[in-house]
């Protein structure tokens, strides 16, 4: 029986933070929030956390920050539009690959394991929750709104007053959604690396 939701919202990097956030179904308060930054962190957290069986996992999908030359540079900005079209926009140096496949062995392993993973988008998912903002992303301004959303429309009470990191605030939504998940109120939107990315319907 399921009785978490777990979400993590993953960073793109170990100098970059990762969050985790643990929320009790029954009560719908946050048992654990968290930050976290290397894959050992990651690892570690898993190990001890006695619940995995009992719980559905929602881990973010992070940015590929990987440096580009030139023209690719440019052509791979998010804004971008995907082609088919290969004699269009050639693929040199990868640069159609979105998403970093940082922590797919580890999801993979906890899916094995029994465990109920998924991935979503997190800005995908910020839309659909009504928790994006007109501010820069990851700006202090769009972290405070978005932490101030979470205490205000969802009854996020437990959340202090002073500013949580963002990661912690996306993990949030992450637990969230696999809630929803488990309310049947999500839809698959693509598959990356064997694992469903979902979104709310």
């Amino acid at each position: 029986m399921i009785t978490h939701a777990v979400g993590l919202s993953l960073g793109p990097s170990s100098s970059i933070e990762s969050g985790v956030a643990v929320r009790e179904i029954a009560t719908g308060k946050l048992i654990h929030v968290d930050k976290l930054f290397s894959m050992n962190d990651v690892q570690l957290f898993f190990d001890n956390y006695p619940s995995v069986k009992n719980s559905a996992i929602c881990v973010s999908l992070p940015w590929d920050n990987t440096m580009l030359e030139g023209k690719w540079r440019v052509m791979s900005k998010q804004y971008q539009l995907i082609h088919n079209d290969e004699g269009l926009f050639l693929n040199r140096e990868n640069w159609m690959q979105r998403f970093s496949t940082r922590g797919c062995d580890l999801l993979s392993s906890l899916s094995e394991r029994g465990a109920d993973v998924t991935r979503f988008e997190v800005y995908l998912a910020r839309q659909k929750f009504n928790l994006y903002s007109n501010y820069k992303e990851r700006s202090s301004a769009d972290c405070k709104f978005l932490q101030s959303a979470l205490k205000m429309e969802y009854g996020f009470d437990e959340l202090p007053n002073n500013m949580m990191p963002v990661a912690q605030l996306e993990a949030i939504i992450g637990s969230m959604l696999a809630e929803e998940k488990l309310k049947s109120n999500t839809k698959e939107i693509f598959e990356f690396k064997g694992l469903s990315v979902i979104n709310l319907v």
